[in-house]
């Protein structure tokens, strides 16, 4: 079983416009709903599509109006109440793909719910062969939280523990660095994220030279993560891990929203890992997923039928010479 846990969910509603969004006008738009959400969340929401063991663990009450979504929509789930509203999102997405995101910030979590969440982590993992950490920490949560949890459940089940995937940004992402207790497995930064990890190079840089990001990747691995899964937007995904590096791009979509494209990209990989596919087939599987919520409107999450493996290119990448990941970039690192 995959166990996804999402710190801050979400209601997430989305407006589809008919035409370039406007600022500050009127519009009508041309097709709206709302959805349980949340990046653990849609993790969960294609590996059950896919037919893969899962749950979702996530803080919330059961008359929340998304846990209330999640029991619609039939998705294995335990929530942990929190006697606050959970947020909603907005996202507004237009005709050539261009997405504008609202994010409220979410209930604060004090002590004693960061401690209830941690003990249903550790039970879960008991029973887990993936632990996803996924999304942006509420209020009233420390930046370390991530990084405390994983050096937590390697304390409590030693050999035991699953695997740890973590897709997050900002702090939390740096602070599994800062103290590295036990590192997650594999992590799933962006092109953005990854610089700001390595704080060599800018993200136009490593966009811009997939054999500079996969040996940006490395330094990751060679501190202890075991795979690199790095989304590098047009030019495709690579994965690093200690055996390779690789390159997978999709032929041309045409993106109607990107929300939702890099959970998707995770939870591909996840469900080709489940079934025991190579670490390229992984990749491939990742971009696969990613490219089909691209193509899907608002906040979509593909089934397996929506996906075109057949239509991804996976390369083997060589290493960038020491020089040019050497080099320091001209932008200001990341904080």
């Amino acid at each position: 079983m995959i166990t996804t846990f999402t710190a801050n969910p979400s209601l997430d509603r989305t407006i589809e416009l008919g035409s370039a969004l406007v600022r500050g006008g009127v519009q009508r738009a041309r097709t709206a709903g709302a959805q349980a959400a949340g990046k653990g969340v849609n993790v969960t929401r294609a590996l059950v599509a896919a037919g893969v063991a899962t749950l979702a663990l996530l803080p919330g009450d059961d008359t929340d109006p998304v846990i209330l979504g999640l029991a619609v929509d039939g998705l294995p789930h335990r929530a942990l109440p929190i006697g606050q509203p959970l947020r909603s999102n907005v996202t507004i997405t237009e005709p050539d793909g261009t997405t504008t995101k609202v994010n409220e910030p979410g209930p604060s979590l004090d002590a004693a719910h960061q401690e209830l969440v941690s003990a249903a982590l550790l039970h879960a993992a008991t029973e887990s062969s993936w632990i996803v950490l996924a999304g942006s920490l509420p209020p009233g949560v420390p930046a370390y939280f991530y990084a405390e949890t994983i050096a937590r459940l390697h304390l409590g089940l030693g050999g035991r523990c699953p695997l740890i995937a973590v897709d997050t940004s900002d702090a939390p992402l740096a602070c599994l660095y800062d103290a590295p207790a036990g590192l997650p497995d594999l992590i799933k930064p962006n092109a953005e994220e990854l610089a700001g990890l390595a704080g060599t190079h800018s993200e136009a840089e490593l966009e811009a030279s997939p054999e500079l990001a996969a040996a940006t990747a490395r330094q990751l691995v060679d501190r202890g993560t075991t795979a690199v899964l790095a989304t590098l937007g047009a030019r495709g995904a690579l994965l690093v891990t200690a055996e390779g590096a690789w390159l997978a791009t999709h032929s041309p979509i045409q993106a109607r929203s990107t929300v939702g494209a890099g959970d998707s990209s995770l939870a591909g990989y996840l469900i080709a890992h489940d079934r025991g596919a190579t670490p390229p087939e992984c990749l491939r599987s990742a971009v696969a997923y990613g490219a089909a919520a691209a193509s899907l409107p608002g906040s979509l999450i593909p089934t397996p039928e929506q996906t075109s493996p057949e239509s991804v290119t996976v390369t083997p990448l060589a290493p960038a010479p020491a020089d040019r990941l050497l080099a320091p970039s001209t932008q200001t690192p990341k904080e």
